[in-house]
């Protein structure tokens, strides 16, 4: 992750990174999280600014620092407001996969008049495309419409964080949900993108975020590789 000043204070940046390590099993649950002297290497920065991060991490819950052991991980999920439904990411990390993104493209687009998307957003959009890797597998690509209250500097560090943790550190609270699904065959570029054959098919899940107003802030469509790992969804009672 490249740490840049005009994002914001260097200390949350380095949080965001180690938290959305823990939160896809690079940092494992029980597990230490490198050194001090390692995560100043890696990023660049102080000391002080690898302790204030480790810091907000113990206060939030999510690491311990033991004496003369180092810093362990121990609690893997996040708290949100988006449901009382854990993560799909969330589910996974917990039967011990790993996941990693990576952003493949991030642009404003004009829609077409009369288009679905101009119905949804007007004339414009944000357009994110990324790709979900589980266990070094290609395993979800998603498009992600969003409407323009977002730049693309506000989205730039989408290699690593969660779309909707974002969204919520912009003051959107996402309050609805609608997920349809259904199955498509791979085209040409998917095949490429999650190294499988063309016409292979695949889950396809559609989602439309709203807000507390009821605004449609997000329209996503997701394909899966479900023979690496079915779609699952855990709910508590």
């Amino acid at each position: 992750m490249s740490i840049n000043r005009n994002r914001g204070p260097l200390y949350l940046q380095v949080k965001k990174a180690i938290k959305d390590r823990i939160l896809h099993g690079i940092y494992p649950l029980g597990s230490l999280i490198p050194s001090e002297p390692q995560l100043e290497q890696e990023f660049a920065v102080s000391k002080m600014t690898v302790r204030n991060a480790v810091k907000e991490l113990a206060q939030e819950g999510y690491v311990e620092k033991r004496s003369g052991i180092g810093t362990k991980v121990i609690r893997n999920t996040s708290f949100s407001k988006l449901s009382k439904g854990k993560r799909f990411t969330e589910v996974l990390v917990e039967e011990g996969h790993k996941i990693q993104k990576k952003l493949l493209s991030l642009k404003v687009i004009r829609t077409e008049d009369n288009s679905e998307l101009y119905g949804m957003f007007g004339d414009m959009c944000l357009q994110v495309n990324r790709l979900y890797i589980l266990d070094g597998h290609p395993y979800v690509h998603y498009t992600h419409y969003l409407r323009s209250v977002f730049s693309d500097e506000d989205l730039g560090d989408l290699d690593h964080q969660s779309l909707y943790e974002l969204i919520e550190e912009h003051h959107i609270e996402l309050e609805k949900f609608r997920d349809s699904f259904t199955v498509a065959e791979a085209t040409e570029e998917l095949g490429e993108l999650l190294l499988i054959p063309q016409g292979k098919m695949l889950l396809k899940r559609i989602r439309h975020s709203y807000d507390s107003s009821g605004v449609l802030m997000e329209y996503s469509i997701g394909h899966y590789n479900t023979e690496l790992q079915h779609y699952l969804v855990n709910y508590d009672a």
